[in-house]
């Protein structure tokens, strides 16, 4: 075997490094075009909101779009590594929440670890945010989205991130030019260095605090503020009046 293709890190289903500092990302990697979706309708389209940081999302309008309707602004799952909004699993779950929600949806392609550790997602998100309501060129947004009715939403760490945004609405810009109704976090990765329940003995537990590690080499550990919520003084200053939790059964992050 050439020492170019010997191993050094391998974190199971997400990302594999090589010893001359290649990485192969294991999934997520799949990308459907944007356009408009056959059983429902929905249209797509990308667009980008910096050119500097290559920072960019797909936004999604329902069919039935003739008025103003709730904004959702939405961030990947992937541990912070792996996915996209442009990957099938994003795409199709975005089109199925535009047609049955009859949402606008603005879903944020942040960049991701190890090219760009943590906190980047997050500078990322904000950065769209605040696209979105300054002075957007965007017409899907100026003519069909509500600015005084936006939900943020993601699922595993982009839930993380969905409740991180709402923070900083509060803390960081409370006259910013949208009204933030509430966040949906579904299964958001959150974590701590003190076991709950069943956490302490489960099989994924190493998995997942492999993942942060590696995702955000220079975290505080697993109390981290950005993992830890219980952990983040500004965490009283989530801006929004609803926020709807989702686990599932089994989900290890429940405990």
């Amino acid at each position: 075997m050439d020492s170019s293709d010997k191993i050094v890190k391998e974190i199971r289903g997400i990302i594999r490094v090589y010893e001359d500092g290649r990485f192969q990302k294991l999934t997520g990697t799949d990308v459907l075009p944007a356009g408009i979706d056959p059983s429902s309708g929905v249209q797509s389209k990308d667009v980008v909101i910096s050119p500097e940081t290559n920072i960019s999302a797909r936004l999604y309008l329902p069919k039935t779009a003739t008025k103003k309707l709730p904004l959702l602004i939405y961030f990947h799952g992937g541990g912070f590594i792996i996915e996209s909004p442009f990957s099938p699993l994003y795409h199709n779950f975005s089109n199925l929440v535009a047609a049955e929600s009859n949402v606008v949806i603005v879903s944020v392609d942040y960049r991701t670890a190890p090219e760009h550790p943590v906190p980047t997602c997050l500078n990322d998100s904000w950065e769209a945010i605040k696209w979105v309501a300054g002075n957007c060129p965007e017409p899907w947004i100026n003519d069909y989205a509500d600015l005084e009715n936006v939900f943020f939403a993601g699922d595993s760490a982009g839930a993380t991130i969905a409740h991180h945004m709402a923070i900083r609405v509060g803390s960081e810009n409370p006259r910013l030019s949208i009204n933030l109704q509430g966040i949906i976090l579904l299964h958001p990765y959150f974590w701590g260095a003190d076991r709950i329940g069943s956490e302490g003995e489960h099989p994924w537990k190493p998995f997942m605090e492999d993942v942060w590690m590696f995702a955000h080499p220079r975290t505080s550990g697993l109390d981290d503020q950005l993992i830890n919520p219980d952990k983040d003084p500004k965490v009283s200053d989530l801006r929004c009046s609803k926020v709807l939790v989702c686990v599932a059964e089994k989900d290890i992050f429940e405990g």
